[in-house]
């Protein structure tokens, strides 16, 4: 899961209960929503941003009742708890479904909703932490590497003993829902922050773009350290890193996001990965893939991860790397809208195309 690693600066916020008129296109609801096991902003502009702010929460809501592993009524629960047999599924999971297979097989496995039995062996599913042991690890790998979804026209099963977690590529797919939503309540601007999943719709008011900071994974105790800041228009920024969520034990730090080859928290070098996308006409699920792509990149590490985008065929993306060793590396399509914090330490670079 992501947690609030990165933030809309809320800049030139207009509130509505002022007094006098207001200009429609300014007119602003914003809302907080704790969903997903995170903390979320809804901000929207706009005549009818109170509807739209609302119809957003009811989005993410109705998602949730389907999607959290953690409800024993949703469906991932009930899929989780059928012991291998077919069940009918909805189709919002049926699409998630669909994707991650993909990402899992574009990936070469990086990606990989069947990392749920490990995600609970370590502690980060119920919050209580452990280090699992070798010998653990090694039997459920066996359920995570062998993971195929069986798909019947009465519906999907998974394998004896497997069990799904969507939170890395949930929330994308809410932010996707969530530009669906914007359309139809012809909300003119609007940002979007749904725990690390940031939608910058449109452009702040007066033309300027959105500034989406990047949270600095050495200073998390500050929440307005950052890295460096993205000028966002029409796009999702989507943030995963190690610093997350984590636990210590003996001196050595665990972190949530693990890698399916090894069951360990990924050891790839990075501290964290933006992967930015446009969320205009034409974009198709990009909010979907930043998320699932954020987590899957950061298992891989830099040099795997910039590969990978060199040879996507897919919708385009561009990457923001926070590297171990103290490096912001960014691909050349954000080479203009990326500014370094100077005060932070680290040294830039932009990365070969």
């Amino acid at each position: 899961m992501k947690r609030l690693t990165a933030y809309v600066l809320l800049l030139a916020l207009l509130l509505t209960g002022c007094g006098g008129s207001v200009d429609p296109d300014e007119a602003q609801e914003s809302i907080q929503v704790i969903a997903m096991d995170t903390a979320m902003l809804i901000t929207t502009y706009g005549e009818r941003s109170p509807a739209a702010a609302y119809a957003c929460e009811d989005t993410i809501r109705d998602l949730e009742a389907k999607l959290s592993r953690t409800d024993p009524d949703s469906e991932v629960s009930r899929l989780n708890a059928a012991g291998g047999a077919v069940l009918e599924v909805g189709e919002d999971l049926g699409v998630l479904l669909d994707a991650a297979a993909y990402y899992q097989f574009t990936t070469g496995g990086a990606f990989n909703i069947a990392i749920a039995p490990l995600a609970s062996a370590w502690g980060f599913t119920e919050d209580h932490f452990r280090v699992p042991s070798q010998e653990e690890i090694s039997g459920l790998l066996k359920l995570v590497n062998g993971f195929s979804l069986q798909q019947t026209p009465e519906g999907v099963a998974l394998g004896p003993g497997q069990s799904i977690d969507l939170g890395a590529i949930a929330k994308g797919y809410a932010a996707d829902k969530i530009v669906q939503v914007l359309q139809e309540y012809e909300v003119p601007r609007a940002n979007i922050n749904l725990g690390g999943n940031v939608l910058a719709y449109g452009t702040r008011p007066g033309g300027a773009p959105w500034r989406v900071g990047i949270q600095d994974p050495k200073r998390t105790d500050e929440p307005n350290a950052f890295a460096g800041v993205l000028e966002l228009e029409d796009s999702f920024a989507v943030t995963s890193g190690g610093y997350q969520r984590y636990f210590e034990e003996n001196g050595k730090r665990y972190h949530h996001i693990l890698d399916p080859a090894t069951g360990y928290p990924a050891d790839s070098g990075l501290a964290s990965v933006t992967v930015v996308a446009d969320c205009g006409e034409g974009s198709g699920l990009s909010g979907m893939m930043c998320d699932a792509l954020s987590t899957a990149l950061f298992i891989m590490g830099e040099e795997t991860a910039l590969d990978f985008r060199r040879n996507w065929s897919g919708l385009p993306f561009e990457l923001v790397l926070i590297t171990e060793d103290g490096r912001v590396v960014a691909t050349g399509g954000l080479a203009d809208r990326f500014t370094l914090d100077e005060s932070s330490g680290y040294t830039y670079e932009e990365a070969a195309s």
